[in-house]
Parts: C-alpha cells; sequence; structure tokens
C-alpha cells in the first residue's frame, strides 16, 4: 500500500509539474490562448506497476506508454493528471498537505498553483494575463532566480 509521503517521494524524484501555452493564429477562435496544465511520473517499464497503483492512489489522471525519440533517453511509462478540475481537486490539495521536499520542486509547484489560479479565473484570456503567465512559466525548472510572491 502506499502512502502519501511514497508519493512525494516520487515526485520530488521522478515528477514534473509542467505547463504548455499555444498561441493559436488570430482568426482560428475568438480566443487564441491556450493553457494546459500537467502534473506526471515518468518510471521506467518495470514500475509500471507502481504508476497504476499511484493513480489508483490519487483517484484521477492515466497511465500510459510514452514514445521516447530523444538520444539518451528511454521509452518509459507514465502517470499523468491534465484535467484542470483533477489538477485542482486532487493533485493541489494533495501537495498542499503532503509537502515536496525538493527546493526546485516546491518552487515549480507554487508557480503551477498560480498559473492554474489565473487559469481558473480565465485571466489567460487577455493578452495581460497571458504575459504574466508566460513569465511565471520562464520561472519554472531551474530557468531563471528565485520565486517572488
Amino acid at each position: 500500500m502506499l502512502s502519501p509521503e511514497y508519493i512525494v517521494g516520487l515526485t520530488d524524484g521522478e515528477g514534473s509539474f509542467n505547463v504548455y501555452l499555444r498561441q493559436r493564429p488570430a482568426k482560428s477562435k475568438p480566443c487564441n490562448y491556450n493553457v494546459a496544465c500537467h502534473y506526471y511520473i515518468k518510471m521506467i517499464e518495470s514500475e509500471l506497476p507502481l504508476l497504476k497503483e499511484v493513480c489508483r492512489f490519487m483517484d484521477c489522471g492515466k497511465v500510459y506508454f510514452q514514445k521516447e525519440k530523444r538520444k539518451n533517453h528511454h521509452d518509459c511509462y507514465r502517470f499523468e493528471v491534465s484535467g484542470l478540475k483533477q489538477i485542482r481537486e486532487k493533485v493541489i490539495p494533495f501537495f498542499k498537505r503532503y509537502k515536496l521536499q525538493s527546493p526546485n520542486k516546491k518552487r515549480d509547484f507554487e508557480l503551477f498553483c498560480q498559473i492554474v489560479s489565473m487559469v481558473e479565473a480565465k485571466k489567460h484570456l487577455n493578452k495581460n494575463g497571458w504575459k504574466k503567465i508566460q513569465k511565471l512559466k520562464e520561472k519554472m525548472h531551474n530557468n531563471t532566480g528565485k520565486l517572488h510572491i
């Protein structure tokens, strides 16, 4: 049986909080800004049963095979939560209750939470909100200095 602390450890070591930004051509839709928020843990095939346990424990997300095309990387399996509702209702409360230990992962999670809040408030639909989200995303994954909240 998994514990919350074990999942925190897996996330500190093998997990990630990611935000993908895409700007569509202006004429494609009334709003041309798209923000996708993802939480995932990636592991090798022999750890597939563990990822399935994580999925059951978290009661959200899915597990799937990820073909890797980059050099020096291997095919893997991925537990991923990408729905905003599941992120808001399951992932964020979990990691607010059970704290990450890695300073970098903590920082990424804090930025991730800010971005999710902005998307929920539909701030990504205007240019100013979009730019703020871009700046927050740029701070993720050790790309810039300290987080200023």
